[in-house]
């Protein structure tokens, strides 16, 4: 899971995963298209994502091709997000109630 994090933790290896999330089977210079750095730095990238398990690679040929792999992003919303999607209403409105009257925000 660690290693999901870190992967995600970089704006161009989201952006990587979002072009791969809306059409798998890229090339390396497919998703280097665009991009201000090189194709070396994106091949890094990948590297991070293929060690995390969100991009799976097949040759195809002479050509490497790129695809999202969604389950490691699945298990980590179902671990990380899933215990707060059945969070009554309620409960975040008694959280907010919670706040003593005397904090500086009512002492206007």
């Amino acid at each position: 899971m660690t290693d999901t994090f870190v992967a995600l933790s970089d704006p161009t290896r989201r952006l990587l995963l979002d072009r791969l999330s809306e059409e798998g089977g890229l090339t390396l210079s497919d998703l280097s298209e665009d991009l201000p750095m090189t194709r070396q730095a994106v091949a890094k990238h990948l590297a991070v994502l293929e060690a995390a398990e969100l991009v799976a690679s097949e040759r195809d040929g002479r050509c490497k091709r790129h695809y999202l792999n969604p389950v490691p992003l699945a298990k980590m919303a179902r671990r990380w997000l899933g215990r707060f999607e059945d969070v009554p209403m309620g409960a975040i409105a008694g959280f907010r109630s919670q706040r003593p009257a005397t904090s500086p925000a009512h002492r206007i």
